[in-house]
Protein backbone atom coordinates (compact mmCIF):
# COMPACT_ATOMS: atom_id res chain seq x y z
CA UNK A 1 0.00 0.00 0.00
CA UNK A 2 1.34 3.43 -0.99
CA UNK A 3 1.87 5.76 1.96
CA UNK A 4 2.41 9.51 1.93
CA UNK A 5 5.79 10.51 3.34
CA UNK A 6 4.32 13.79 4.54
CA UNK A 7 1.40 11.98 6.19
CA UNK A 8 3.89 9.75 8.01
CA UNK A 9 5.66 12.81 9.40
CA UNK A 10 2.51 14.74 10.28
CA UNK A 11 1.07 11.58 11.83
CA UNK A 12 3.84 11.65 14.45
CA UNK A 13 2.13 14.67 16.00
CA UNK A 14 -1.58 14.31 15.23
CA UNK A 15 -3.75 11.28 14.35
CA UNK A 16 -4.91 11.44 10.74
CA UNK A 17 -8.03 9.81 9.35
CA UNK A 18 -8.13 7.89 6.08
CA UNK A 19 -9.59 10.85 4.17
CA UNK A 20 -6.79 13.13 5.35
CA UNK A 21 -4.11 10.60 4.45
CA UNK A 22 -5.64 10.19 1.01
CA UNK A 23 -5.59 13.96 0.47
CA UNK A 24 -1.91 14.13 1.37
CA UNK A 25 -1.11 11.18 -0.85
CA UNK A 26 -2.43 13.15 -3.82
CA UNK A 27 0.33 15.69 -3.23
CA UNK A 28 2.89 12.96 -3.95
CA UNK A 29 1.49 11.53 -7.18
CA UNK A 30 4.33 12.95 -9.29
CA UNK A 31 8.03 12.33 -8.63
CA UNK A 32 11.24 14.00 -9.68
CA UNK A 33 14.67 12.42 -9.18
CA UNK A 34 17.55 14.73 -8.27
CA UNK A 35 21.25 14.03 -7.96
CA UNK A 36 23.42 15.37 -5.15
CA UNK A 37 24.23 19.02 -5.79
CA UNK A 38 21.25 19.61 -8.08
CA UNK A 39 19.48 22.95 -7.63
CA UNK A 40 15.78 22.81 -8.41
CA UNK A 41 14.49 26.05 -6.88
CA UNK A 42 16.50 29.21 -7.48
CA UNK A 43 16.23 32.42 -5.52
CA UNK A 44 14.34 35.14 -7.46
CA UNK A 45 13.07 32.72 -10.14
CA UNK A 46 9.29 32.42 -10.69
CA UNK A 47 7.92 29.68 -8.44
CA UNK A 48 4.43 28.24 -8.09
CA UNK A 49 5.24 24.64 -7.11
CA UNK A 50 5.75 23.15 -3.68
CA UNK A 51 7.37 19.80 -2.97
CA UNK A 52 7.36 16.89 -0.56
CA UNK A 53 10.78 15.39 0.01
CA UNK A 54 10.26 11.66 -0.41
CA UNK A 55 13.86 10.52 0.07
CA UNK A 56 17.27 12.09 0.49
CA UNK A 57 18.41 15.28 2.18
CA UNK A 58 18.22 18.90 1.03
CA UNK A 59 19.09 22.42 2.09
CA UNK A 60 17.65 25.86 1.50
CA UNK A 61 19.94 28.90 1.37
CA UNK A 62 20.40 32.47 0.18
CA UNK A 63 23.41 34.03 -1.52
CA UNK A 64 24.46 37.35 0.00
CA UNK A 65 25.80 40.36 -1.91
CA UNK A 66 29.41 39.38 -1.17
CA UNK A 67 28.82 35.94 -2.72
CA UNK A 68 28.74 34.06 0.57
CA UNK A 69 26.07 31.45 1.24
CA UNK A 70 23.84 31.27 4.30
CA UNK A 71 22.14 27.92 4.77
CA UNK A 72 18.72 28.39 6.34
CA UNK A 73 17.36 24.89 6.75
CA UNK A 74 18.22 21.23 6.29
CA UNK A 75 15.34 19.10 5.01
CA UNK A 76 14.64 15.41 5.47
CA UNK A 77 12.13 12.86 4.08
CA UNK A 78 8.57 13.91 4.88
CA UNK A 79 9.37 17.64 4.88
CA UNK A 80 7.44 20.11 2.76
CA UNK A 81 9.88 22.05 0.57
CA UNK A 82 9.67 25.55 -0.94
CA UNK A 83 6.66 26.51 1.19
CA UNK A 84 7.35 30.26 0.63
CA UNK A 85 5.90 29.74 -2.86
CA UNK A 86 2.53 30.02 -1.10
CA UNK A 87 3.04 33.74 -0.55
CA UNK A 88 5.61 34.82 -3.16
CA UNK A 89 5.54 34.51 -6.93
CA UNK A 90 9.36 34.49 -7.02
CA UNK A 91 11.37 32.15 -4.80
CA UNK A 92 12.99 33.95 -1.83
CA UNK A 93 15.53 31.14 -1.35
CA UNK A 94 17.40 28.46 -3.27
CA UNK A 95 16.83 24.76 -2.62
CA UNK A 96 19.43 22.14 -3.53
CA UNK A 97 19.94 18.41 -2.95
CA UNK A 98 22.56 17.38 -0.39
CA UNK A 99 22.24 13.76 -1.51
CA UNK A 100 20.54 11.85 -4.29
CA UNK A 101 16.89 12.67 -3.62
CA UNK A 102 13.33 12.20 -4.78
CA UNK A 103 10.84 15.07 -4.53
CA UNK A 104 7.12 15.16 -5.29
CA UNK A 105 6.06 18.47 -6.89
CA UNK A 106 2.53 19.82 -6.59
CA UNK A 107 0.84 23.09 -7.41
CA UNK A 108 -0.05 25.42 -4.55
CA UNK A 109 -3.68 25.30 -5.69
CA UNK A 110 -3.77 21.74 -4.34
CA UNK A 111 -2.88 23.01 -0.89
CA UNK A 112 -5.56 25.68 -1.19
CA UNK A 113 -8.03 22.90 -1.93
CA UNK A 114 -7.01 21.10 1.27
CA UNK A 115 -7.53 24.36 3.19
CA UNK A 116 -11.06 24.67 1.81
CA UNK A 117 -12.11 21.00 2.03
CA UNK A 118 -10.22 19.83 5.13
CA UNK A 119 -9.49 22.78 7.42
CA UNK A 120 -8.36 20.53 10.30
CA UNK A 121 -5.67 19.00 8.13
CA UNK A 122 -4.60 22.40 6.86
CA UNK A 123 -4.33 23.70 10.43
CA UNK A 124 -2.05 20.78 11.28
CA UNK A 125 0.17 21.64 8.29
CA UNK A 126 0.33 25.28 9.41
CA UNK A 127 1.16 24.22 12.97
CA UNK A 128 4.05 22.05 11.78
CA UNK A 129 5.33 24.94 9.67
CA UNK A 130 5.26 27.13 12.81
CA UNK A 131 7.52 24.60 14.52
CA UNK A 132 9.94 25.01 11.62
CA UNK A 133 9.76 28.79 12.08
CA UNK A 134 10.65 28.43 15.76
CA UNK A 135 13.63 26.24 14.86
CA UNK A 136 14.78 28.93 12.43
CA UNK A 137 14.39 31.50 15.23
CA UNK A 138 16.59 29.32 17.45
CA UNK A 139 19.19 29.24 14.66
CA UNK A 140 19.06 33.03 14.34
CA UNK A 141 19.51 33.48 18.11
CA UNK A 142 22.41 31.06 18.04
CA UNK A 143 24.15 32.91 15.21
CA UNK A 144 23.90 36.15 17.12
CA UNK A 145 24.53 35.08 20.70
CA UNK A 146 26.29 31.72 21.04
CA UNK A 147 29.87 30.58 20.56
CA UNK A 148 31.20 28.90 17.44
CA UNK A 149 31.42 25.62 19.35
CA UNK A 150 27.78 25.88 20.42
CA UNK A 151 26.63 26.56 16.88
CA UNK A 152 28.43 23.52 15.48
CA UNK A 153 27.14 21.33 18.30
CA UNK A 154 23.60 22.57 17.66
CA UNK A 155 23.75 21.55 14.00
CA UNK A 156 24.98 18.07 14.94
CA UNK A 157 22.18 17.63 17.48
CA UNK A 158 19.52 18.89 15.06
CA UNK A 159 20.61 16.59 12.25
CA UNK A 160 20.95 13.58 14.59
CA UNK A 161 17.48 14.19 16.05
CA UNK A 162 15.86 14.46 12.63
CA UNK A 163 17.65 11.32 11.44
CA UNK A 164 16.68 9.46 14.61
CA UNK A 165 13.01 10.14 13.86
CA UNK A 166 13.60 8.49 10.49
CA UNK A 167 15.40 5.54 12.10
CA UNK A 168 18.64 6.44 10.30
CA UNK A 169 20.87 6.32 13.38
CA UNK A 170 22.55 3.67 15.50
CA UNK A 171 21.81 4.96 18.96
CA UNK A 172 23.93 8.09 19.26
CA UNK A 173 25.92 7.26 16.12
CA UNK A 174 25.00 8.74 12.74
CA UNK A 175 26.38 9.93 9.40
CA UNK A 176 25.21 13.53 8.90
CA UNK A 177 26.14 13.65 5.23
CA UNK A 178 27.37 17.24 5.54
CA UNK A 179 30.71 18.70 4.58
CA UNK A 180 32.49 21.05 6.96
CA UNK A 181 31.84 23.83 4.45
CA UNK A 182 28.09 23.13 4.64
CA UNK A 183 28.16 23.13 8.44
CA UNK A 184 30.06 26.41 8.21
CA UNK A 185 27.50 27.96 5.88
CA UNK A 186 24.77 27.03 8.36
CA UNK A 187 26.63 28.50 11.33
CA UNK A 188 28.36 31.56 9.87
CA UNK A 189 31.81 29.96 10.16
CA UNK A 190 34.57 29.04 7.75
CA UNK A 191 35.29 25.37 7.08
CA UNK A 192 38.62 25.81 8.89
CA UNK A 193 36.84 27.17 11.97
CA UNK A 194 34.31 24.31 11.86
CA UNK A 195 37.15 21.81 11.78
CA UNK A 196 38.72 23.48 14.80
CA UNK A 197 35.42 23.35 16.72
CA UNK A 198 34.89 19.68 15.85
CA UNK A 199 38.37 18.86 17.14
CA UNK A 200 37.59 20.78 20.32
CA UNK A 201 34.38 18.81 20.81
CA UNK A 202 36.42 15.62 20.34
CA UNK A 203 39.09 16.78 22.80
CA UNK A 204 36.36 17.44 25.37
CA UNK A 205 35.02 13.91 24.82
CA UNK A 206 31.65 15.20 23.68
CA UNK A 207 31.79 13.58 20.24
CA UNK A 208 33.84 11.01 18.33
CA UNK A 209 34.39 10.86 14.57
CA UNK A 210 35.32 7.95 12.34
CA UNK A 211 35.19 8.03 8.51
CA UNK A 212 32.28 10.46 8.38
CA UNK A 213 30.37 8.81 11.23
CA UNK A 214 29.75 10.90 14.34
CA UNK A 215 28.99 9.54 17.79
CA UNK A 216 27.63 11.71 20.60
CA UNK A 217 29.55 10.62 23.69
CA UNK A 218 27.94 12.95 26.25
CA UNK A 219 24.63 14.11 24.81
CA UNK A 220 23.48 15.87 27.96
CA UNK A 221 26.58 18.04 28.20
CA UNK A 222 26.63 18.62 24.44
CA UNK A 223 23.02 19.83 24.59
CA UNK A 224 23.91 22.28 27.36
CA UNK A 225 26.96 23.51 25.47
CA UNK A 226 24.80 24.09 22.37
CA UNK A 227 21.89 25.77 24.18
CA UNK A 228 19.86 23.35 22.07
CA UNK A 229 16.14 22.63 22.37
CA UNK A 230 14.48 19.87 20.32
CA UNK A 231 11.34 21.79 19.37
CA UNK A 232 9.60 18.76 17.87
CA UNK A 233 9.44 16.87 21.18
CA UNK A 234 7.27 19.59 22.73
CA UNK A 235 4.89 20.08 19.79
CA UNK A 236 1.29 20.31 21.03
CA UNK A 237 -1.50 19.75 18.53
CA UNK A 238 -4.03 18.53 21.10
CA UNK A 239 -6.17 21.62 20.41
CA UNK A 240 -7.05 20.39 16.91
CA UNK A 241 -10.65 19.16 16.52
CA UNK A 242 -11.29 15.48 15.99
CA UNK A 243 -11.43 14.26 12.37
CA UNK A 244 -14.82 14.78 10.76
Amino acid sequence: MTVSRFAERLGEFVPLCGKERAALLQLEERQRILRRGATFVREHDPSTELFILKSGMMMSFVILDDGSRQILRFMFPGDMVALPALVYSNAPETVAALSDSVVCPFDRVMLARIAADQPRLFLAIVALDQAERVMLTDRLAGLGRTSAKARVASVLLHVRNRMRRLDLTRGNSFVPGLTQEEIGDATGLTAVHVNRMLRQLEDERLIARDSGRYTLLDEEKLTREANYVDRLTALDLSWLPAPA
